[in-house]
C-alpha cells in the first residue's frame, strides 16, 4: 500500500471518527440517504435489482424482497451493475490465482475475494476500488477503537494469523495494508504451531489478528512460554468468541481481546468501542436481525438470520443480503457517546446448530459444559451416529467417562439420547482455510 492509498484510509477514518459524535438522528437522516443513493443506483445500473425492486420503488427497506447467496451467484452476470464483468471471467481469475502470491486487482480495477463455500454454496464478491477503501476503513475503525494509531508518523506492525488463500478478504486486507508505515507479517494459520511461535517471536508484533480458534491456541503457546510477544491488542473475528477463550486470551497478553464481528459480503460489521461494547457500523452497513419467517426480533432476543444492506456497494450491490448469524440486538446504550446501536451476543452461523431429528441444540449449550473442563482445547464434531469430542491436554482430574457422562445428560436435557465419543487428541483438526471450529454440524 503506497502513502497516497493510506492517505485516503486514514481521511476515511477520520470521517468516520466523526461519524462517532453524531447524535442518534443525525445517524438515521445518514442511512436515509446513503440508502437512498444505493436503491436508485441498484436499480438504474443492475438487470437483477430492477426486476427485483420493480413496484417496490417507495417501500421501505424492510418491506424489500430479500436476497440470498445463491440467488445472487445464480444471477450474478445482472446483478453487477458493470456489464463487461461477467462470473465466467471471474471465476477463471480465481481459478488462474497463485496460492504463493496476493491476489491483484482483477483487470486493474476490481477486488475479489470469496468466501469458503462451508455452507454448500461459494460466494464470490467483486469491489471497485473506491469500495475497497471503505472496506481497509471499517477494518482500521476497529484498531482506532482499540486505541492502536497507525499513520503516515506512526508504524505499526500488524501480524496476521489466518487464511493465505489469496482470495479470502483476510489475506487480501492484509496484502493491502502491507506497507513500510504499516509492516504485516501475514501467517497462514495451517502452518505448525511451532513455525508460528517461532515467527511471531522474531517480528513482535503491535497488533495480532486472527481466528478466534487460533487466538486460543496462541494464548496457550504464550501461557506455556513458547510465544513470548507483547501486543498492545489481540483482535480476534471470523468466529464465535466464547468467554473462556476470551479470559485466557486476558491471562496470556495481559489484556482482553477486541472482537471484531465481520463478514466476506458486507466487511466490518461491528467492533468493541474503548468501553468494551460492540457497537454496529450502522453508518456503512444497515443489518437487520431476523426470526426464520424474517420477522424482526427484539432486543434480548436471538435472531436467524441478520439482513444486510451495505451502504457503500455498488460494483454489486447487496440490499438486505441475508447471512445465516444468530445475533442479539441490546436494548441498553453506551456510555461512550456513540450513537450506534449495541449487539451483546453472538452464536454464530445457523449452520453451526446440530439437529438431531426434531431436536436443535445450540452451540451456547455445550460452551458452558466444555469450557468449565481442565483441557487446553476441544472440539465437538456431529457425526452419523451422533457425536465425537475431542479434548486436548486433559489433566486427568476428570475421566473421559465422566466428560461422557455430562455431555450425555446435556443433550438429553435438549431431548435428544445420542451416542457421545470422546477421545484425547494431540491437536484439534483445522479446516483447509485454517479455522479450528468449536462446533462441527454434519454437512
Amino acid at each position: 500500500m503506497d502513502a497516497r492509498i493510506l492517505a485516503t484510509v486514514l481521511a476515511r477514518r477520520r470521517l468516520l471518527r466523526s461519524h462517532d459524535r453524531w447524535s442518534r438522528r443525525e445517524l438515521e437522516v445518514h442511512q436515509a440517504g446513503e440508502l437512498r443513493d444505493l436503491r436508485n443506483f441498484a436499480a438504474l445500473n443492475s438487470p437483477f435489482y430492477a426486476r427485483l425492486h420493480r413496484g417496490f420503488e417507495d417501500r421501505p427497506l424492510h418491506e424489500l424482497p430479500i436476497v440470498t447467496k445463491r440467488e445472487l451467484m445464480a444471477a450474478f452476470d445482472d446483478v453487477v451493475t458493470d456489464r463487461s464483468l461477467k462470473l465466467a471471467d471471474v471465476s477463471s481469475y480465481l481459478a488462474a490465482a497463485s496460492t504463493d502470491q496476493p491476489l491483484a486487482p482483477l483487470r486493474d480495477r476490481w477486488y475479489v475475494t470469496s468466501t469458503s463455500g462451508s455452507t454448500g454454496m461459494r460466494g464470490i464478491f467483486v469491489q471497485d476500488h473506491d469500495e475497497w477503501l471503505w472496506v481497509l476503513a471499517s477494518y482500521a475503525r476497529a484498531n482506532d477503537w482499540a486505541g492502536l494509531r497507525a499513520g503516515l508518523t506512526h508504524r505499526m506492525k500488524l501480524a496476521v494469523v489466518s487464511s493465505r488463500t489469496p482470495w479470502h478478504q483476510s489475506a487480501l486486507v492484509g496484502a493491502s495494508l502491507h506497507s513500510k508505515f504499516v509492516p504485516t507479517l501475514r501467517i497462514d494459520a495451517t502452518d505448525s504451531l511451532a513455525t508460528i511461535d517461532e515467527r511471531l517471536n522474531e517480528f513482535q508484533p503491535e497488533s495480532l489478528v486472527g481466528y478466534a480458534s487460533m487466538m486460543r491456541l496462541l494464548a496457550e503457546e504464550q501461557l506455556a512460554g513458547r510465544l513470548r510477544i507483547h501486543p498492545k491488542a489481540v483482535t480476534c473475528s471470523s468466529e464465535v468468541i466464547t468467554d473462556d477463550t476470551r479470559e485466557r486470551i486476558r491471562r496470556a497478553f495481559g489484556r482482553p481481546p477486541v472482537e471484531v464481528y465481520a463478514a466476506t459480503e458486507p466487511a466490518g460489521i461491528a467492533s468493541h468501542c474503548d468501553r468494551g461494547r460492540m457497537h454496529l457500523y450502522e453508518d456503512l452497513v444497515v443489518p437487520e436481525f431476523v426470526d426464520e419467517n424474517d420477522r424482526p426480533v427484539p432486543p434480548g432476543v436471538y435472531g436467524a438470520r441478520v439482513l444486510v444492506t451495505v451502504l457503500f456497494s455498488r460494483t454489486m450491490p447487496l440490499i438486505r443480503y441475508a447471512m445465516s448469524d444468530s445475533v442479539r440486538l441490546s436494548s441498553e446504550r453506551c456510555d461512550c457517546g456513540r450513537p450506534y446501536a449495541l449487539i451483546d451476543g453472538i452464536q454464530g452461523r445457523n449452520e453451526d446448530l446440530l439437529t438431531f431429528g426434531s431436536v436443535t441444540v445450540q452451540p451456547n449449550a455445550f460452551h458452558k459444559v466444555m469450557e468449565v473442563l481442565p483441557v487446553t482445547a476441544w472440539q465437538i464434531e456431529q457425526l452419523d451416529s451422533g457425536i465425537l469430542v475431542r479434548l486436548v491436554g486433559r489433566d486427568g482430574t476428570k475421566t473421559l467417562e465422566a466428560v461422557r457422562g455430562e455431555v450425555r445428560d446435556l443433550l438429553a436435557s435438549q431431548g435428544a439420547a445420542i451416542e457421545v465419543r470422546v477421545e484425547d487428541v494431540a491437536f484439534i483438526p483445522k479446516t483447509r482455510m485454517g479455522k479450528a471450529p468449536l462446533i462441527v454440524a454434519k454437512r
